[in-house]
């Protein structure tokens, strides 16, 4: 009765407040989800995988011991991918990374990929961060991702020593600089062995992951993965 009732509640609120897609502004239709049919399908997936070389390895290539990158989507100066993002981060729109996470985990689980990760970990905010914005944008997605490939998901193990303003039109060199020992773990033996994903929204110079890799790269074993929403073409 009780699921019957909060159906009957959506379907009304739907009615009054029409969900529209983030793309194109069109009202949904039923069974779509954020994104219209059209806009879903023209969103630029980069199609890489766990297994071949692909431009997102390159990034780290002569930087940091990194086992294997890999990015959903493609994120350009104009275009939905920007746009999910943008409501992700500064809209409270979590449900993105939901839709994200459920999406690209899916394909990860079809083609058996990552099965032996042990922990998925987001990139973390800095506390003052957090408490302003109210949650890690990446969480969500990397707790989905976790689910479909089996992992465990953590947001404890790793945390950001300082809050640092936005990084976006810093150059890579300066960037790298200000990152390197901005991030830190809480217990350096807790993954001894173990394989680790390591997840974030986008890729530009590959800065920020750097930073975070050098961090847990001090436990001795650890294998690093990297998954993210979308990579700077």
């Amino acid at each position: 009765m009780v699921i019957k009732l909060s159906k009957i509640l959506n379907d009304i609120n739907t009615i009054l407040v029409p969900m529209v897609c983030f793309g194109c502004n069109t009202t949904l239709r039923l069974g779509e989800r954020l994104l219209c049919t059209v806009c879903r399908n023209q969103l630029p997936l980069t199609e890489y995988n766990f297994t071949d070389e692909n431009p997102v390895d390159k990034i780290f290539y002569g930087r940091i011991d990194i086992k294997k990158c890999n990015s959903f989507l493609f994120f350009t100066k104009n275009g939905i991918v920007k746009t999910l993002i943008h409501y992700l981060k500064y809209k409270n729109q979590e449900e993105i990374g939901v839709f994200l996470g459920d999406w690209f985990g899916q394909v990860l689980k079809e083609e058996l990929a990552l099965t032996h990760i042990d922990y998925v970990i987001p990139v973390p905010l800095h506390k003052k961060k957090l408490r302003k914005r109210g949650y890690n944008q990446v969480a969500k997605f990397g707790q989905r991702l976790a689910f479909h490939i089996g992992a465990q998901y953590s947001d404890t193990i790793l945390f950001k020593t300082a809050n640092t303003k936005t990084q976006t039109k810093k150059g890579r060199l300066n960037r790298w600089q200000h990152d390197k020992s901005l991030f830190e773990l809480n217990d350096i033996d807790l993954l001894k062995y173990k394989h680790v994903l390591l997840v974030d929204d986008i890729i530009t110079t590959g800065a920020t992951i750097e930073s975070c890799a050098m961090a847990l790269k001090k436990t001795e074993g650890i294998t690093l993965y990297v998954a993210t929403m979308a990579v700077v073409p």
